[in-house]
């Protein structure tokens, strides 16, 4: 807000600069144009009256045998339409009028002296014109009248300089109190944010915002700290009726894993102990997926490579074809036994559907991405988002031999955005799919 009223400020008095400049123009015309044209016409009466004749060759107005203003001197064409204009209102119509502009001369002061009152002579000598405007008319008939008048800066550079004396001022008088009044109103809104983040990520109510500020800001902190206590107390509820359930469900799994111990048909025991086994990993996997937002862990500063490293040995004590491209250490603050249960999920998916997963860290300047890639069939371009979705399979026969329940990608991505980044799918070349978790850095 300080700087768009800064930037308003200087647009203002960048504007006011502008107008008075193009006033302080006109005006400098109309003054060295009105003068001019007054004398000569009183000056071609007093002659045509035989009061008195225009002398020649010298006087500030004289006669002159021709235009006698070198061709190298830098021309004025707004002088000379201005003092045709003038010279027309007093009666005169003249023929061409001409320009240049020189430095002024010790022969100009001799002008100066003879023609102008003693008041209007310049007492020192930094009030002495700095350069002399010559003016050449034309009286048909009659020859050239020759014109010479002091001609300055207009007061451009002490007009520029109390204009920007102005502007600190306005900027002293106005921008101060206005930073110290939005640094009033900013403070408590930078609370305000670093609290929601925090609340956001992790869902844990911290301490209450300190209400301050202006009357409006101070209801917003209220009811920011109002809204905070009651989402935590709905989601300590929800937490403790997701462990409710929990324990209710793995009860009964247990003691159904007890019982079946006593069957004595080997086929049909192994079949059931594996049955028992996926729907304690079923449950596992929707009440990590309901607590997402609030997890239990904290934070710690780990090697990512030897956490993907770790995952990968497991996979391949098991049998499976899994490859990792070994990866420099590379130190991070994450949610460990989380960040383990994505890449798992990604891994077993890889493993299910391609045979194998080649697995690799990748390491930027504002984030790091771990890539598990496979050769399986792949997924079609349209559905590569749907698969995010919880309980969604893209094989349709439920059957549990070619997929789960569709909660791995689900799983996979909440605990990725949780933790700030995010996973992507994309098919490879020459068929197969390649999974990119990308967390910054």
């Amino acid at each position: 807000m300080a700087v768009l009223i800064a930037l308003a400020l200087f647009i203002a008095q960048a504007v006011n600069l502008a107008l008075v400049l193009r006033d302080r123009a006109e005006f400098r015309l109309a003054q060295a144009t009105r003068p001019v044209a007054i004398r000569v016409a009183d000056a071609i009466d007093r002659e045509t009256q035989g009061v008195r004749a225009i002398p020649r060759n010298r006087g500030r107005i004289r006669r002159a045998d021709g235009n006698g203003i070198p061709a190298t001197l830098p021309r004025m064409p707004q002088i000379a339409a201005e003092l045709r204009t003038q010279l027309h209102e007093q009666g005169l119509d003249v023929g061409r009028i001409d320009t240049g502009v020189r430095n002024w001369t010790a022969l100009d002061d001799a002008v100066l002296g003879r023609n102008f009152p003693r008041s209007a002579r310049p007492r020192r000598q930094e009030d002495r014109p700095q350069q002399a405007l010559l003016i050449a008319i034309e009286q048909p008939g009659h020859g050239w009248l020759a014109v010479i008048v002091p001609w300055g800066d207009g007061g451009g550079m002490r007009l520029f300089w109390r204009l920007f004396a102005q502007t600190l001022v306005l900027y002293g008088a106005v921008l101060l109190p206005v930073l110290w009044i939005v640094r009033r109103i900013s403070r408590p809104l930078r609370d305000l944010t670093a609290a929601a983040q925090r609340f956001g990520r992790g869902g844990d109510a911290s301490e209450p915002v300190e209400v301050r500020g202006p009357a409006d800001i101070a209801g917003l902190v209220q009811s920011f700290n109002a809204l905070q206590t009651r989402v935590t107390a709905m989601l300590d509820e929800k937490d403790r009726m997701l462990g409710a359930i929990g324990h209710d469900l793995r009860t009964p799994l247990a003691a159904l894993r007890v019982r079946v111990e006593s069957v004595e048909d080997d086929t049909d025991r192994l079949r059931m102990v594996e049955t028992i086994a996926e729907m304690n990993r079923t449950l596992d996997d929707i009440l990590s997926l309901a607590r997402m937002g609030r997890p239990s862990e904290a934070m710690t500063e780990v090697d990512l490579a030897a956490l993907v490293d770790a995952v990968v040995e497991d996979f391949r004590d098991l049998g499976q074809d899994v490859a990792f491209e070994e990866a420099e250490r590379l130190r991070m603050r994450l949610r460990p036994s989380l960040i383990r249960r994505a890449i798992r999920n990604l891994i077993e998916n890889a493993v299910k559907y391609g045979g194998g997963a080649e697995v690799r860290v990748v390491p930027r300047a504002e984030a790091v991405l771990i890539e598990v890639a496979d050769r399986g069939p792949g997924i079609p371009e349209a559905r590569l988002a749907d698969v995010f979705e919880a309980f969604t399979r893209l094989e349709t026969s439920r059957n549990r031999d070619t997929g789960g329940i569709g909660l791995g990608l689900a799983l996979a991505r909440s605990i990725v955005r949780e933790a700030g980044g995010d996973v992507r799918l994309a098919n490879r070349e020459g068929g197969g799919l390649c999974a990119t978790i990308e967390l910054p850095r």
